[in-house]
């Protein structure tokens, strides 16, 4: 062996010498070396250890079966001769080599392996085809779905007769259903302890979704008309703008079905793109709207029919009011939805206009972030207001009030050394009572901030109209403090008993859904309760004149 593996090297040197440098040489005399001490350990193992060629020990050899084990094959696709011998082209799974038996319990170790009768049933694995052969066959077309047309709508006899009404009748049908409306004891979707009355409100709202259509006006240039703005302490008036228009239910094409008219602009924008900064004038805005209703009144025969009282505007900036004085039937017929609803200005009119609840949003695209709050044994603190300082009310707030008690957390705009530790939000979810005094208005987004947080708002604002209160009883779930009372604040939240808190933190919780604008509305929630709101208000306006 030592002799042969020696002649192979020589010979191989020779060549290398011939065809070669000295470099090469030396360069793959390693190589030749290794390779060579390979080929001698195989032939060397070949002959001396093993007595079956070395290719059994990586390829499966072939299968010699007995007539009485083809069952085990059964389910292949091979051709099995009447002779008691089958060969296998190709190499089986690897997985396969698990089931056979160790080579020491094989009958005979030469080149024709024998199966013993015993071996597991080894089901051999259909060959997967390539990435290019899957990507040409072409895949079978897809079974036809069978679409279920929608149930068709169920019009009921009564909704026939309501609907072939004119608007007017209909309005006056709707408001004798209310004062006979049937008793309603409960109601799964409602809490009736926060309401004045439940029954008429439930009936109420029942027939604004099967009677009420709103046309809306397509007049006026972007971006004071049919621009809603979402973010902000004024969004209330750009979310119901954007709803409104995208409702299908309520808003009508044909404005001889309509019930109510909306005028589709937005005061934010207004003062946006017409108030010159710093010039204390608003008289141009009021003139501009002004020319809008004249215009709507030469050009539709709506508004001249009723002298705009069946027509509404919905306004939460601050000056939202002060922007009709310029057109007299605009300021006193028509439905103001205003956030600003102060009485003594004798432009809101109690029980005619609506007053519109402030809320501020600051993501758009997630109105509903950290609403919610904690439970009343964790609100160690008994009252809490921050915020700038104007109007008459926040700075009477702080002269009796900061830090003069330790229960009382008043400040001005929040500290930062306050906020590190607690923001804002943690400042309204840790506190009993909220206090929401008026800045340069009436209204205050606090009133909900307080509701979204489940602290109990305390309202101080003189002549404010609070928001949906034609139908919630806000004693209810709130405290109203008059303006000369702010000395006495303490002594009066004290007064409240446990369990009248307890409850009125309870009904904080069950209004809130009243309050919550949705992406999409849901029953009851903002949008509906405010277009309740005008809708309640007109059929009211239908009931004065009857009589």
């Amino acid at each position: 062996m030592e002799g042969l593996v020696s002649a192979i090297f020589h010979s191989l040197m020779k060549e290398l010498k011939r065809h070669y440098s000295l470099f090469h040489i030396i360069k793959w005399r390693k190589f030749i070396l290794v390779a060579t001490f390979f080929v001698a350990t195989g032939a060397l193992l070949q002959t001396c250890i093993v007595s079956y060629p070395m290719s059994n020990w990586f390829l499966l050899p072939p299968l010699t079966l007995t007539p009485s084990s083809y069952n085990i094959f059964e389910k292949t696709s091979y051709n099995i001769s009447s002779n008691t011998t089958l060969h296998i082209k190709g190499n089986l799974p690897v997985a396969t080599f698990e089931h056979f038996p160790p080579l020491a319990s094989l009958h005979s170790l030469n080149s024709t392996t024998i199966l013993p009768l015993t071996a597991p049933v080894v089901e051999v694995r259909a060959k997967q085809k390539s990435r290019r052969q899957r990507r040409n066959t072409t895949r079978p077309a897809p079974s036809k779905l069978t679409i279920v047309p929608p149930r068709p709508r169920v019009v009921t006899a009564w909704q026939r007769h309501v609907w072939s009404l004119p608007p007017d009748e209909a309005l006056v049908y709707a408001r004798k259903e209310i004062d006979n409306s049937p008793i309603v004891a409960n109601d799964p979707d409602l809490y009736a302890p926060v309401f004045r009355n439940v029954s008429h409100f439930i009936r109420s709202y029942e027939l604004m979704e099967s009677i009420l259509k709103v046309y809306i006006y397509p007049d006026g240039k972007r971006p004071i008309f049919h621009t809603p703005q979402l973010r902000g302490i004024y969004a209330s008036e750009g979310w119901f703008m954007k709803l409104m228009e995208e409702n299908r239910q309520f808003v009508t094409r044909d404005p001889a079905r309509a019930h109510l008219f909306y005028l589709p602009y937005s005061a934010r924008q207004l003062q946006h793109a017409l108030y010159v900064p710093n010039s204390h004038n608003i008289k141009p805005l009021s003139i501009f709207l002004r020319n809008y209703v004249k215009m709507l009144a030469a050009k539709y025969p709506f508004w001249n029919r009723t002298r705009g009282t069946d027509h509404f505007l919905v306004a939460c900036h601050d000056w939202g009011p002060y922007t009709l004085t310029q057109h007299a039937e605009l300021t006193k017929n028509t439905i103001k939805a205003l956030c600003n609803a102060d009485v003594s200005e004798g432009i809101f009119v109690a029980q005619k206009d609506v007053s519109l609840p402030e809320t501020t949003i600051r993501r758009p695209r997630k109105p509903l972030r950290n609403i919610g709050g904690k439970r009343v044994s964790q609100r160690p603190i008994l009252a809490f207001f921050a915020g700038n300082m104007h109007g008459r009310v926040r700075p009477k707030l702080l002269h009796y009030w900061r830090d003069k008690d330790e229960d009382m957390k008043i400040y001005g705009p929040l500290p930062n050394r306050i906020s590190r530790k607690m923001s804002y939000v943690e400042h309204m979810k840790s506190s009993r009572f909220c206090l929401c005094p008026m800045g340069y208005e009436v209204n205050s987004p606090r009133i909900i901030e307080a509701i979204y947080y489940e602290c109990v708002p305390v309202i101080i604002a003189d002549n404010f109209v609070l928001p949906l209160n034609e139908v919630l009883d806000w004693s209810t779930f709130s405290v109203a403090v008059a303006e000369k009372d702010i000395p006495y604040l303490k002594k009066i939240l004290m007064a409240i008993p446990l369990r009248q808190y307890l409850s009125m933190q309870t009904n904080v919780k069950m209004i809130q859904k009243h309050f919550l604008w949705n992406p999409r509305p849901v029953k009851y929630d903002l949008f509906h309760m405010i277009l309740h709101s005008i809708w309640f208000s007109r059929l009211n306006q239908i009931q004065i004149q009857q009589e």
